[in-house]
């Protein structure tokens, strides 16, 4: 049972993945996994996970940023495309740990539990059987990573296949039934309208409807501790639980503001082409992703240096939605982020370079 329900975790966080994390490789920023968090500096990333026990798990590695290999990679447009695409991998590498501590904390209870059973009875053993040497922790350890392996392939084809079929299929097919009961929704400007507005409805029925889930509103008050936390870092504040718990839970440069940005930017690109059947439709909706993906990251990011500009304003609903995708974390949470992002920049000062604070 708890194996299915840590698999129900994974496979909504990692359809929430986009959502939960914020991402741009010269500032510091972090993502929300399960019972953690996971911050990154430009040269490095840390994940800190607890346990049910109250023990903190942490993981770090030093990181490279592309964009210093390839400098086309920071070109504009391009650089939003390729920072989205990294941040995802990171996420995700993010989540599996997470499942992973999870998983093995599972496993281990079920381990402790039998040898507690076990102990009750000795069994008998020969002389000649030999005693097991494998430390029982290395092998749960083993088969959560194993675990997690599946995990991971049966989530990248359902996510895949979810994002495809609920916002970009699902809103088309409504919106070409309406056009048959009244042909006033077929002009292009109305029939992108009408799309977009229903893709818009199904992502936020989306987002709220998670949030009734116990499990995943602990996932978004983890978010809300890494939003903190980078506010925290940001106005050099001691990361501290006090000092950091003062700040809100709602961040521009959130993955949030990035998707309702990607939602109502993509509305507008949908009617500069004036193709009118289904699939033709459904092409351009996929073929204009990384397109829209890089424009929407310009905004995102110009948003967040200048917050009193018109671009601002466009990313409000994006900030108004965090009032779902994030909520006021414990001090236990609080201090997993800080614990991720201390392990981070411990990093980052033997690989890095200049932080940029937007």
């Amino acid at each position: 049972m708890r194996s299915w329900r840590n698999f129900v975790r994974f496979l909504v966080a990692v359809q929430l993945l986009p959502a939960l994390e914020s991402g741009e490789e010269t500032l510091v920023g972090g993502q929300a996994v399960l019972e953690g968090v996971m911050m990154r500096s430009p040269h490095a990333w840390a994940i800190a996970c607890r346990k049910p026990s109250g023990e903190v798990v942490t993981m770090s590695e030093p990181l490279e940023r592309p964009s210093e290999k390839h400098k086309w990679m920071a070109w504009p447009i391009v650089r939003g495309v390729m920072t989205l695409g990294y941040a995802m991998s990171l996420g995700y590498r993010a989540l599996r740990f997470s499942a992973n501590v999870a998983i093995e904390d599972a496993m281990q209870s079920e381990t402790d539990h039998v040898e507690t059973v076990a102990s009750a009875v000795p069994p008998k053993r020969s002389e000649a059987e030999p005693i097991p040497t494998a430390p029982a922790k290395v092998q749960t350890r083993e088969k959560a990573a194993a675990l997690s392996g599946w995990l991971a392939a049966v989530n990248v084809v359902i996510s895949l296949a979810f994002f495809i079929f609920m916002y970009k299929l699902v809103p088309l097919l409504a919106t070409t039934e309406l056009k048959k009961w009244n042909p006033a929704f077929g002009g292009q400007i109305m029939f992108n309208l009408v799309d977009g507005i229903i893709r818009l409805l199904l992502f936020l029925l989306f987002i709220w409807g998670v949030s009734l889930f116990p499990d995943i509103r602990r996932v978004y008050q983890y978010h809300g501790a890494e939003h903190k936390t980078v506010f925290a870092f940001e106005n050099g504040d001691p990361l501290e639980t006090g000092a950091v718990q003062k700040y809100s839970t709602y961040h521009p440069r959130c993955g949030t503001s990035f998707l309702m940005t990607v939602m109502l930017i993509s509305i507008v690109f949908y009617m500069m082409f004036p193709v009118t059947t289904l699939w033709a439709r459904f092409a351009v909706r996929i073929a204009m992703l990384p397109v829209i993906a890089g424009v929407s990251y310009e905004i995102i990011r110009f948003a967040a240096k200048h917050r009193g500009s018109l671009f601002a304003l466009m990313t409000a609903p994006g900030l108004w939605l965090q009032r779902i995708t994030t909520q006021p974390p414990t001090d236990e949470m609080a201090q997993c982020a800080i614990d991720a992002l201390d392990q981070a920049m411990i990093l980052e000062k033997d690989h890095g370079g200049e932080l940029v604070i937007a």
